[in-house]
This record gives structure tokens, C-alpha cells and sequence, in this order.
């Protein structure tokens, strides 16, 4: 009896410890389950995730005069304080440079104003359409100016509104009548914002449009409805549709530009959409494939315009010396740093059946949002950032001297 009193301890913590090794194996069980799903499954996560629930009810129209105010816009000439367009990253830490200076322009800047969109950064799933005082959304969408709208403000004025933009789930959804209602509704805001830009920056600059990802979708609308065939259409020196599938064969045509063939062509429009090596952009094709042109012709098959950020050559290629830098973002996003030569790109080849991708290689660690497939989407302005306001410039120069 004795003996088995002095036994219970080591019997009940070998107990303990066998139930906590059980559980530890249960967690990585199930985290290699999820794990596999995601691979095999991630639209269903991704749909599980971020499709609202609720029953899609359109805004209000936006009364004309909205965007008179400062507070309506993430940048804008007037507003000065807090206004990320004028970031600018550090260059990158050397052997004799220890506390890195911030990137400076070497040239003046440029009279360009700057029509920018932002992408999606409404990722809640409580409504298809943003409100105007998101103050989440809102934060994101600052953050994305801050890497992307950057860029152009070497060549001028960057403008580039809030809007109540469609929810991340309007991209992901199988329900294409309320996603197209959210994304309709969002392009109206863009619409009035466009109308309060032209009238802010006069009839005579020359204008650079940008966007990404949903920025990029309302600017192709913005170019076929409101620009193509109109007099505004002259002062157009580049758009930068970038992060949208553009159709060379059933959108381009009805957009009112040209693409930007060479270096120093202007008045043309340049996109691309990043893949890492191996790419597996089925996701993006998939449902490309299944959507109508501008010109009411089906999608499938066709090659999406690619003009090589690096280069500014239309289904270019360059190498790594040439990229003059990318940005590598500080863990909170408030911040970067800039390294030339990260990575190089090529868009693939029309003649071996490409479609249109830009291909760069083995990806850099630029942080954790790599999409399914090697997809480098969110990083489109930030893997080629100064070879992107060195293209601006060039297009602007060519644009004022013609």
C-alpha cells in the first residue's frame, strides 16, 4: 500500500504530460490540415473570410460638391499635414552609411496633377461599400498612397479622394450581380471626385492618372466613359493602370490611348500585374476569362496589356542592374527603405502563348502578403517605385515637349 501511495506523483505528472503532448500533436495535425486546405482550397477560405452576408443596399448619391472639402481627400495640394503622397522612403543602410538619408529628387518638380485611386482596403465583411468614416479602411487606404501615390510626386500634385469603395468581398463573391452593384456604386463617388479634380487644377495641366487593383478597375471606366473622345482626353501624359487586367484586344481600343509602346512614349496607358516564378495565376484568369470587354466581346483567351515597369517597354523585359529600387516596408508599414537592383522582370512571351504577366523571377521577402499562386499583387508599385517616378517624369517631359 505504501508502495503505490509513493507511485501516484509519477503516474499522475507522466499522465499530465502525456495529455499535453497528445494536444501539442492534435495542433499540428491540425495546423498541417488547414495548412493543406489553404492549398487546395484557398478561394473557399478566402470567400469565408471577407464575402459579407448582409443584403447589398446601394448609397446615396454623393451631392455634387462632396469633394470640395479637404477632409474628402487622402491628398491634395491644399491639404499639407499628414499627406502621404509626400513620403519618401530611406535609401538603404551601406558600410558608409549608417543613418540613411531619405531618397531626394535630383530634378525640380514636375506641374502634372495627379488623379490617384487607391485599392481595395475595406476588408470587413459587414458591408459590400465602405462609409465615409471608416476609420480602419481609411487608415489602409493612407497606407497604400503612402507606397503607391509616392511615387508621382516628383512629377506634381497628387489628388486621390476617398470613396466608399466595394468591400474586398465583391471580388471574391460568386454573387456577380451584387458585386457588380458594389463596384458600381464605388465608381460613382470616383466619377463626382474626377469631375472636383478638373475643376480644381484648371483647364491647361497635363494630367497623369494612377491607380491599383479596384483603383485601377475605376480608372478603366473613368478612361472609356469620361475621358475617350472628350477634350480632357489631350491632356492625359500616362495612365498607370496598374494591378487590372487590361484586354489589348476588347478593352484598349475603347479607352481613348494608346498602350506606351516605348520608353518615351506619352499620352498612353502602361499596366502590369507581378507574378513570382513558379506562377500559378489560374485565380486571375479564371475569372478574367469569364467577363466581357469594353467592346461587349468575351474576355477568354485574350492577352492583358503588359508594359515593363522597369523599362517602360511594351512586353519588355529587364534585368536586375536596371531596377533602380524597390521598397521593403518596416513591419508597421509606416516606413521603408529603398535597395536598387532586388529584382528584375520580364513580361511573358505573346509568341509561347503568355498572357499578359509580368514575370519577376524568384520573389523578394517583401513581407507576408504574397497571394495564392505567387502572387506579388500588392507589391506592384512597391517592387519597381523609382523606376515608376523616373517613367512618370520621362512620360511627362515627352508629353509637355510634343
Amino acid at each position: 500500500m505504501s508502495e503505490n501511495i509513493v507511485n501516484q506523483p509519477p503516474r499522475r505528472r507522466f499522465s499530465a504530460v502525456r495529455i499535453f503532448l497528445y494536444l501539442c500533436a492534435l495542433v499540428i495535425v491540425l495546423a498541417i490540415g488547414v495548412a493543406v486546405a489553404w492549398r487546395l482550397y484557398p478561394d473557399w477560405f478566402m470567400r469565408a473570410a471577407f464575402v459579407p452576408t448582409e443584403e447589398f443596399a446601394r448609397p446615396p448619391a454623393a451631392p455634387p460638391l462632396t469633394w470640395a472639402n479637404d477632409s474628402m481627400w487622402i491628398a491634395r495640394p491644399s491639404k499639407m499635414e499628414n499627406n502621404p503622397s509626400l513620403w519618401m522612403p530611406r535609401l538603404a543602410e551601406t558600410a558608409d552609411r549608417q543613418q540613411p538619408a531619405r531618397f531626394a529628387d535630383a530634378d525640380a518638380k514636375g506641374n502634372a496633377a495627379i488623379f490617384y485611386v487607391h485599392p481595395t482596403s475595406l476588408t470587413s465583411r459587414a458591408h459590400w461599400n465602405a462609409t465615409f468614416d471608416d476609420a480602419e479602411a481609411n487608415a489602409l487606404a493612407a497606407t497604400f498612397a503612402r507606397g503607391q501615390a509616392s511615387v508621382f510626386s516628383g512629377v506634381g500634385d497628387v489628388w486621390a479622394p476617398h470613396y466608399r469603395q466595394a468591400a474586398l468581398g465583391a471580388f471574391l463573391t460568386r454573387d456577380t450581380a451584387t458585386a457588380n452593384n458594389a463596384l458600381t456604386a464605388a465608381y460613382a463617388d470616383v466619377v463626382v471626385a474626377w469631375r472636383q479634380f478638373l475643376a480644381d487644377v484648371g483647364p491647361d495641366r497635363p494630367i497623369i492618372l494612377a491607380g491599383h487593383s479596384q483603383g485601377a478597375l475605376h480608372l478603366t471606366r473613368l478612361l472609356r466613359f469620361e475621358i475617350a473622345g472628350k477634350p480632357v482626353a489631350q491632356r492625359i501624359a500616362a495612365a498607370y493602370i496598374v494591378g487590372w487586367p487590361v484586354s489589348v484586344a476588347h478593352d484598349l481600343p475603347l479607352m481613348g490611348l494608346p498602350a506606351c509602346a516605348r520608353a518615351e512614349d506619352a499620352g498612353c496607358i502602361l499596366a502590369w500585374q507581378s507574378f513570382a516564378e513558379p506562377a500559378d495565376y489560374h485565380q486571375l484568369t479564371d475569372v478574367y476569362d469569364a467577363t466581357t470587354g469594353f467592346d461587349g466581346a468575351p474576355r477568354t483567351g485574350s492577352r492583358m496589356l503588359c508594359v515593363n515597369p522597369i523599362s517602360g517597354v511594351l512586353d519588355g523585359a529587364a534585368p536586375q542592374s536596371s531596377n533602380l529600387g524597390t521598397i521593403k516596408q518596416d513591419q508597421d508599414l509606416r516606413d521603408g527603405q529603398l535597395f536598387p537592383g532586388a529584382v528584375g522582370a520580364r513580361c511573358d512571351d505573346p509568341a509561347s502563348g503568355g498572357r499578359g504577366l509580368l514575370l519577376i523571377g524568384t520573389g523578394p521577402d517583401l513581407g507576408g502578403f504574397v497571394l495564392p499562386g505567387n502572387n506579388y499583387h500588392v507589391y506592384d508599385y512597391s517592387l519597381f517605385w523609382r523606376n515608376i517616378r523616373e517613367d512618370a517624369r520621362r512620360r511627362l517631359a515627352a508629353f509637355t515637349a510634343r
